[in-house]
C-alpha cells in the first residue's frame, strides 16, 4: 500500500493544557485527530485582521528560517499588547516554520525545530518529519493560520491554542516535482492545543502539542 504522509496531520500527542476558543476566533486547541466533535467557548471575535507578532530577529543564537518560495503563510494572530503573550505566538511561529524547513531539507533531527520545542513536542515533530523523509516528500503552497488564544498559568508556562486552514497546501514529490493538489474539505482544518514554557535563553519552547482534524470551531 503506497501511504503518503498526511499532510501537516499534526504531532498527535496524549496530553496537552486544555484550552477554549470561540467559534468565530480565538485560540483553543485540543489536538486529537481522532476526535470529530470540538467545543469552543470564549475567545476574542472580530471582523478585522490586525497584523500578527512580527518574528522574532535572528539574534541570541536563533535559526536562520529558510523556506522553499513556493511556501507561504499567513499568520492571523493579532498582537495582544502582552509581552509575554506576544513572545509565544512569535516563537510558536518560528516553530512551526522550522518544523516545515525540516521536511524541506529532510532533516529530522534539524536543530531549527529542535531549538524551539523540547520532549513530547519535539519527539512528535521528529515522527512527523521522518514520515516526509521516508516519501521524499515536502510541502508547499499556503498555509494559514487563525484563531489564536494565549494563556499564561501563575507555574509560568503558557498554553496556546489556534487554527491552521491547509486547503491551500499540499505535498510535494521531491522527486518528479509533482504536486499532490487535494479538495477542500473539512478535514483540512485543524485545530491545535500546545503548551510552551521559557527555557533558559528566554525562548518559549512548545513542550506538548496535539491537533484534532475537522473541527468545527475552525471552519466558521
Amino acid at each position: 500500500m503506497n501511504r503518503r504522509p498526511t499532510l501537516l496531520a499534526a504531532i498527535t500527542l496524549t496530553a496537552a493544557a486544555a484550552l477554549t476558543l470561540s467559534a468565530c476566533g480565538g485560540g483553543d486547541s485540543t489536538k486529537d485527530r481522532n476526535k470529530d466533535s470540538d467545543k469552543i467557548a470564549g475567545a476574542d471575535t472580530g471582523t478585522e485582521k490586525p497584523a500578527s507578532p512580527s518574528a522574532p530577529e535572528a539574534a541570541a543564537g536563533r535559526p536562520k528560517i529558510e523556506l522553499p518560495s513556493d511556501l507561504t503563510y499567513t499568520f492571523e494572530w493579532p498582537k495582544t499588547g502582552d509581552k509575554e503573550k506576544d513572545a509565544v505566538l512569535a516563537d510558536s511561529q518560528q516553530f512551526i516554520k522550522a518544523v516545515d524547513m525540516a521536511i524541506a531539507e529532510q532533516d529530522p533531527l534539524h536543530k531549527a525545530y529542535l531549538f524551539y520545542s523540547e520532549g513530547e513536542a519535539a519527539a512528535g515533530s521528529e515522527n512527523f518529519i521522518r514520515e516526509f523523509v521516508e516519501y521524499k516528500d515536502r510541502i508547499t503552497g499556503a498555509k494559514r493560520y487563525y484563531n489564536s488564544n494565549v494563556k499564561i498559568s501563575d507555574d509560568g508556562t503558557a498554553g496556546f491554542a489556534y487554527c491552521e486552514d491547509q486547503n491551500k497546501a499540499y505535498n510535494k514529490s521531491l522527486k518528479s516535482g509533482k504536486v499532490a493538489v487535494t479538495e477542500k474539505t473539512k478535514d483540512n482544518y485543524v485545530l491545535y492545543n500546545s503548551r510552551l514554557r521559557v527555557n533558559e535563553e528566554g525562548i518559549w519552547v512548545t513542550e506538548k502539542l496535539t491537533s484534532q482534524r475537522g473541527s468545527a470551531a475552525c471552519q466558521s
